[in-house]
């Protein structure tokens, strides 16, 4: 090679390093861009949510004070217009908390540590023992390993799932049985219930968001499974539901073994 390819190939190098470089700082200013259009996006809908949820709590507590002031004055249609406002109320609060969760799966970096399971059920369990106890339910489980996730997201899953299976059965004493088994490599759990099950037509239509089976009569707000797959996709598991001896329905997730 003469020294005038040489000199040629170094100029076609250096031209390409630079190229690199600029490519390189444009990269990382794009990146430092979203983090912090993210981070702003984030302070937005809390500081939002929080305001919300004031102005709610302000409208439910004006209803109760009105219903207690004028104890006695109000005819009964004027009771019960107070009584929905409180449970109108109530039932936004829970829908923005819902809609706050969800949109949280997979806003922030995936930082997963050695996650006790059982832990995370027990906590779930604590957190609806009022309600299993109204409802006389029993909810049995397998041991369950530890995985690699974020315990507080994980916890969450567990009392939408656990809640589902005890607000939708119509028996007089809902069971629920949580399971685990070892797949190929991840962890497969299972939760088990004795309700009226989901006819196999509408078994994906479950998951979507606000899409609601049942009518008012029973309580949520069309998130709790959406939620569920969204936070199950975001440790890198998938979910789905698998026929159940009648009557019941079975979910099931998957997430990463904690080797």
């Amino acid at each position: 090679m003469s020294d005038t390819d040489l000199q040629r190939a170094d100029a076609e190098i250096e031209r390409l390093r630079q190229a690199l470089e600029t490519e390189t700082e444009r990269c990382i200013a794009a990146q430092r861009q979203s983090e912090r259009a993210g981070a702003e996006v984030e302070e937005f809908i809390s500081m939002a949510a929080h305001n919300l949820r004031e102005s709610l709590r302000d409208v439910a507590l004006s209803a109760q004070l009105m219903a207690e002031t004028c104890a006695g004055g109000l005819d009964p249609g004027a009771g019960a217009f107070l009584e929905r406002i409180r449970e109108r109320a109530a039932g936004m609060q829970s829908l923005l908390t819902g809609v706050v969760d969800y949109w949280a799966i997979g806003a922030g970096r995936r930082e997963f540590s050695r996650t006790d399971m059982q832990a995370v059920l027990d906590r779930a369990l604590l957190s609806l023992d009022e309600r299993i106890a109204q409802r006389c339910a029993i909810v049995n489980c397998d041991p369950l390993p530890a995985v690699m996730g974020d315990s507080d997201t994980l916890t969450k899953v567990l009392v939408h799932l656990i809640r589902n299976a005890i607000e939708y059965c119509d028996a007089p004493s809902p069971r629920v049985h949580v399971a685990c088994r070892r797949g190929d490599p991840d962890w497969v759990f299972s939760v088990q219930d004795n309700g009226p099950g989901i006819e196999p037509a509408f078994r994906d239509r479950i998951f979507a968001a606000f899409r609601r089976l049942h009518g008012r009569e029973y309580p949520g707000n069309g998130l709790g499974l959406a939620f569920c797959k969204r936070a199950v996709e975001w440790h890198g598991g998938r979910m789905w539901m698998e026929p159940a001896p009648a009557p019941g329905s079975t979910l099931c997730f998957t997430l990463p073994a904690a080797e």
